[in-house]
C-alpha cells in the first residue's frame, strides 16, 4: 500500500513526517503570498491607450485579470505534487505542485502549476504500469485553507492508491453546504479524457447519477479557456443549465478555477422574448416538435408576392425596364437557392440593379460599382423589393401564425393534423408583441423564425446540461449557437422528465446538428453510495432499459433508511427526520412533489425547524435545510436527502418514475424515504 501521511508508513518516522508537513505548509504560505503579489502587480498597472474606447477595454481586461488572481481563502491553492524521476524525458528531477491556477514568485519561477498544463496531466493519468515519468505522486488533505496531511504513491515502486486513496475519498465525501465545488483534486482518467477533448470536437456525455458529468463539463470549459484562450474568448463560451437554481448552484465553480466572465444562462434566458406563461402539456409537446420548423418556414416564405408590374428606372434621357416576369424569375431563383429570408431581400436589390446595369452596358454606357450601388439604392428599386419581398419580423411571424387559425392551417397543411393545430393555436390572440404572453415553446419558435430571417451568430463552445430534457426545437435553438464551434452535451437518458425527453442520444444530437460527436459514458459513481444507487437502480428496467446500471466506488452501510408512517404521524416523522439529519454534518434537502412543497414548509415552520424553500428565483445559500420541489432537484446534491411520499411524485407527472429516479440519486451520504402510501412497484 502507498504511504499515507501524517499517519505514515513503517519506514517513515514521526519527526520526518512533521518536518515534511511543515515544509509543505511553508510552500503553501509562500504560494499565497506570491499570488497576492501577482494580483497587486496587475492592479498597479496604469493602462495607456490612444483613445477612450481602447482605454476602457484595457481597464476591463486588467480588472478581469485581477479578479482571476483573487485568492479564495477557503480553497487550497494546490492539491497535489508530482516528483518526476530521472527517466523523464522533459522534466527529470523536477518537483511540481499542482493546483487550481498558476502561481510564480518574483523571479518568475513557478510555485504552483495550473492543473490544465500538459505537465500536470500525469497527476490524473500516471499509474505503476505507465508512470509517465513520475516517480512519486502526492495528494494533500485540507481543512478549509489549512494543509492537514498528505499521502504519497511511489509509482516507481509500483504503489498506487487509485480510487482507494483516503484523501481522495475524504474529498469526495466532504460535507457540502451551498454551491457546487470544483473537482480538480479528484478528476478520474475517464473524466480527464472528456475535459481535455479537442476543441473542434463535440462530446456527448451519458452520465449516471454521481459520475460528475456536470463538473466535467465545467472543467472542460476551464480547460478550453486555458489551452485555447484567444479562440474561446474571441468566439465566446456559453453554459446552459435547466433552471436558475441550478445556475446558482454551479456559479462558483469556474471562478474558483480562475475563469470569470463565462456566460451562464437557462434556455429561456437565451431566447429573444420574455417567458411569462406556460403551455398545456400537449401544446408544449407540439411546439417542441421538429415539424414546427417546417410550419414556420412556410409561414415566412408565403410572404413573397408576385410582381404586379415592371420596374421602370429613369436615368438621364433613358428609361430602363425590368419586366414583371423577370422580377418573378429573380425572386424564384433566390428562394430556390435556400438563402435566409433577410439575405434574400438584400440580394434581390442587387439582382435588379445587375439586370439594369447589364442593359445599360449593352447600350454603351460605362458602369462601375458606384453606378450599381446608386441603382440599388434608388427609391424605385427599394419600393419594388418591399413589394416583392416584404420585410419580416420574427416576433410578428410567430404571432400571426399562432393567433390566426387560418394562417396556421395554411402553413401547417400536411404537417400538423387539424387536432394538433387546435392544440397549438392561441386561445386568446395577442394584440401585439408587448401584450403577448410567451411560453418557452413560443419563445423557441421566435428564435427559429429569427434564424430563418438572419443567421444566428455562432459561439466557440457551448455546454448544455440536462440535455436529455430538450425538445427537438430547443435542441435546434442550441445547435444554432454552436454551428461554427463545438459543444459539450451532458445528460442522462434515465433522468429525462419532460414530455418530449429523449429516449436515445442519436435522435437528439441530430436535432442539435451534431449527429456524429464523440460519445462517452460515465458509469462509475463517485458521489452516491452504492446502497442508494443500487436501490434507485431498481427503476432503470422501467425507465431506461437500454442503460447498464451504474456502479459506485463508495460503500456506506446504513445510508438508506425507508420509514413508513401513518398520515397522522407524517408531520412528526418529517420533523424527526430533519432534526436527525441536522444533527450530522452537511447539507440537507427535503424533497417532495411540487404542489406539496408549501405544506411541507409549513410543517417545518410549525415544528420550529429553520429552513429555506427553493424556487426558480432562489439559490442554495448557507441554510443547512432546504425544501426542494421535485421539479427543481435535478443537478443538485445534498449530504442528506429526505424524500417525502414517492408515490405522490410518481403520480404528479407522466414520467413520474423518471422524476423519482432523479430524487433518489441526489444524496451524497444518506437517503431517508418517508411514505404513507405504498411505494411504487419497482421499489416495493
Amino acid at each position: 500500500m502507498p504511504a499515507a501521511h501524517p499517519a505514515g508508513g513503517a519506514e517513515t518516522t514521526g519527526d520526518e513526517i512533521s518536518g515534511e508537513l511543515a515544509r509543505e505548509r511553508d510552500h503553501l504560505a509562500s504560494s499565497r503570498a506570491a499570488l497576492a503579489a501577482m494580483r497587486a502587480d496587475v492592479l498597479a498597472l496604469e493602462p495607456m491607450a490612444g483613445d477612450p474606447v481602447s482605454l476602457e477595454y484595457l481597464k476591463l481586461d486588467l480588472h478581469r485579470r485581477a479578479e482571476a488572481l483573487t485568492d479564495l481563502p477557503d480553497t487550497p491553492l494546490f492539491f497535489g505534487r508530482l516528483d518526476y524521476g530521472p527517466a523523464s524525458a522533459d522534466h527529470a528531477g523536477e518537483r511540481l505542485h499542482i493546483g487550481r491556477r498558476h502561481v510564480h514568485d518574483g523571479t518568475g519561477s513557478p510555485l504552483v502549476i495550473d492543473w490544465r498544463a500538459p505537465v500536470s496531466r500525469p497527476f490524473y493519468r500516471a499509474s505503476p504500469a505507465d508512470p509517465l515519468g513520475v516517480a512519486l505522486r502526492r495528494r494533500y488533505g485540507f481543512a478549509g485553507s489549512g494543509l492537514t496531511g498528505f499521502e504519497d504513491e511511489d509509482l516507481a515502486a509500483g504503489e498506487a492508491a487509485g480510487t482507494g486513496s483516503r484523501i481522495l475519498v475524504e474529498e469526495i465525501e466532504r460535507p457540502r453546504i451551498g454551491p457546487m465545488r470544483d473537482i480538480v483534486a479528484t478528476i478520474q482518467p475517464d473524466q480527464d479524457d472528456i475535459v481535455r477533448a479537442d476543441p473542434d470536437v463535440t462530446v456527448c456525455v451519458q452520465g449516471a447519477p454521481g459520475t460528475g458529468k456536470t463538473a466535467v463539463g465545467l472543467h472542460r470549459v476551464a480547460y478550453l479557456l486555458y489551452a485555447y484562450a484567444e479562440r474561446m474568448r474571441r468566439g465566446g463560451v456559453l453554459v446552459i443549465g435547466p433552471n436558475t437554481a441550478f445556475l446558482g448552484y454551479i456559479a462558483d465553480v469556474l471562478p474558483a478555477l480562475g475563469e470569470i466572465g463565462v456566460t451562464q444562462t437557462t434556455l429561456a434566458g437565451l431566447l429573444p422574448v420574455p417567458v411569462r406563461a406556460a403551455d398545456t402539456p400537449e401544446a408544449a409537446r407540439l411546439k417542441g416538435d421538429a415539424r414546427m420548423a417546417e410550419v414556420l418556414r412556410r409561414a415566412l416564405w408565403t410572404r413573397l408576392n408576385p410582381a404586379a408590374e415592371a420596374v421602370v428606372l429613369p436615368r438621364g434621357s433613358r428609361r430602363w425596364r425590368v419586366p414583371a416576369y423577370a422580377l418573378d424569375e429573380l425572386v424564384a431563383e433566390l428562394r430556390d437557392r435556400g438563402v435566409r429570408y433577410g439575405a434574400g431581400r438584400d440580394l434581390l436589390a442587387h439582382r435588379i440593379a445587375h439586370v439594369i446595369l447589364t442593359r445599360m452596358e449593352e447600350a454603351g454606357e460605362a458602369c462601375d460599382d458606384r453606378t450599381h450601388d446608386a441603382v440599388r439604392r434608388t427609391k424605385i428599386v427599394r419600393t419594388a423589393v418591399d413589394a416583392l419581398w416584404p420585410k419580416a419580423d420574427p416576433v410578428r411571424v410567430v404571432i400571426e401564425t399562432l393567433s390566426d387559425p387560418a394562417a396556421l392551417a395554411a402553413a401547417a397543411d400536411g404537417v400538423l393534423t387539424a387536432e394538433e393545430q387546435r392544440a397549438v393555436v392561441w386561445a386568446k390572440p395577442a394584440r401585439g408583441p408587448k401584450s403577448a404572453r410567451w411560453s418557452v415553446g413560443d419563445a423557441v419558435l421566435v428564435d427559429e423564425a429569427a434564424d430563418l430571417i438572419e443567421r444566428t451568430p455562432g459561439l466557440a463552445h457551448v455546454v448544455v446540461d440536462e440535455a436529455q430534457d430538450l425538445s427537438p426545437m430547443q435542441a435546434r435553438a442550441i445547435g444554432r449557437r454552436c454551428a461554427t464551434g463545438s459543444a459539450t452535451v451532458l445528460g442522462d437518458i434515465a433522468q429525462g422528465t419532460t414530455a418530449w425527453a429523449a429516449d436515445d442520444w442519436a435522435t437528439l444530437l441530430t436535432h442539435l446538428g451534431r449527429p456524429a460527436p464523440i460519445r462517452s459514458e460515465l458509469t462509475v459513481g463517485y458521489r452516491v453510495p452504492r446502497q442508494i444507487l443500487d436501490y434507485a437502480g431498481r427503476l432503470l428496467p422501467h425507465i431506461a432499459p437500454a442503460l447498464a446500471p451504474a456502479s459506485s466506488m463508495r460503500q456506506s452501510p446504513g445510508s438508506l433508511d425507508i420509514r413508513p408512517a401513518t398520515p397522522a404521524a407524517l408531520p412528526a416523522a418529517i420533523a424527526d427526520a430533519c432534526r436527525a439529519a441536522l444533527a450530522e454534518e452537511g447539507s440537507v434537502g427535503i424533497i417532495t412533489a411540487d404542489e406539496d412543497a408549501p405544506s411541507l414548509s409549513r410543517t417545518l415552520t410549525d415544528a420550529e425547524i429553520p429552513h429555506a424553500v427553493l424556487d426558480d428565483n432562489a439559490v442554495l445559500g448557507t441554510n443547512r435545510l432546504t425544501v426542494v420541489p421535485a421539479g427543481m432537484a435535478k443537478g443538485l446534491e445534498f449530504d442528506h436527502v429526505i424524500v417525502v411520499e414517492p408515490a405522490d411524485v410518481v403520480a404528479a407527472e407522466p414520467r413520474g418514475l423518471h422524476r423519482l429516479y432523479v430524487l433518489l440519486t441526489r444524496a451524497v451520504s444518506r437517503l431517508t424515504i418517508l411514505h404513507t402510501r405504498p411505494l411504487p412497484g419497482p421499489l416495493a
